[in-house]
């Protein structure tokens, strides 16, 4: 199988090329500011539509998995709307199965965790509104592709695990996310190709823990001193609290949960 990752230097995206590379897969890794660590690289600005499709139908692509984003400053709306619609339609157009990836910051935090596929969105974030609106454009184009909700990513050495070795770092003990193994998740987007799944789908671990017990598991996996960050209460406005997901559905479909840290850490 011939498979295009989009943000293949990424944190997420080098991951799925990495897997997917093992497993036997035709990897075309999509390339911008950085080199990917695996795959083939494929010059890839999603922002530009016409070399998207250029490029998709050009290589033919049997599934295509969307990573690629951009989470604030000027160009995150123009990334991840106009980018997620350019990838989508160019997919759609050369018959190639579409995993889309989204975030549990489409939802406020505020009507009740865990949030399910069928709850309604409400972000509170820009991140989150842009993240939605990807969504709903990705499913207009392209009805058949999988919406891919996740939560924090940790595992390899990345941002979550340089935040939680900062001594002194201030974390949120309100703010409830569903910390996910990267490379559970990269495999179990390569396990869902195969499977018929259009809209939504939650893909996260089920343990929900804040952001500071995040961080001192983190800190003790690392052999540092969990005690060496401080749990402080989030501010009052602009902020999700808890965006917990239920990924029971997921589970089903791949026959397993995805690891996470659990609220024992």
């Amino acid at each position: 199988m011939k498979l295009l990752v989009t943000g293949g230097a990424g944190y997420l995206g080098s991951e799925v090329c990495r897997l997917a590379e093992e497993r036997g897969f035709e990897v075309l890794a999509g390339r911008f500011r950085r080199e990917p660590p695996h795959g083939r690289p494929v010059a890839l600005d999603v922002r530009d539509a016409d070399a998207v499709e250029r490029l998709v139908m050009r290589l033919g692509p049997d599934a295509v998995i969307h990573t690629a984003y951009v989470q604030h400053g000027p160009e995150m709306h123009e990334t991840i709307v106009r980018g997620s619609h350019a990838v989508a339609a160019a997919a759609h157009r050369a018959g190639a199965r579409l995993l889309h990836l989204s975030t549990d910051l489409v939802f406020d935090g505020e009507q009740g965790a865990p949030y399910a596929e069928a709850d309604e969105p409400r972000p509170i974030m820009a991140y989150g509104a842009a993240k939605l609106e990807a969504e709903q454009l990705v499913a207009r184009v392209h009805p058949h592709a999988t919406l891919v909700r996740t939560s924090l990513l940790y595992g390899q050495p990345g941002p979550q695990e340089a935040l939680a070795l900062r001594d002194g770092a201030e974390l949120y003990t309100d703010e409830i996310r569903c910390p996910t193994r990267v490379e559970d998740l990269a495999s179990a987007l390569l396990e869902l190709i195969p499977l018929e799944q259009a809209g939504p789908l939650h893909v996260a671990a089920p343990g929900a823990v804040s952001r500071y017990e995040l961080a001192r598991a983190l800190r003790a996996a690392a052999g540092a001193d969990p005690d060496g960050v401080r749990g402080v209460p989030s501010p009052r406005d602009g902020r999700a609290r808890n965006v917990a997901l239920d990924s029971s559905k997921a589970a089903e479909m791949l026959g397993r949960a995805l690891r996470g840290v659990g609220r024992s850490a």
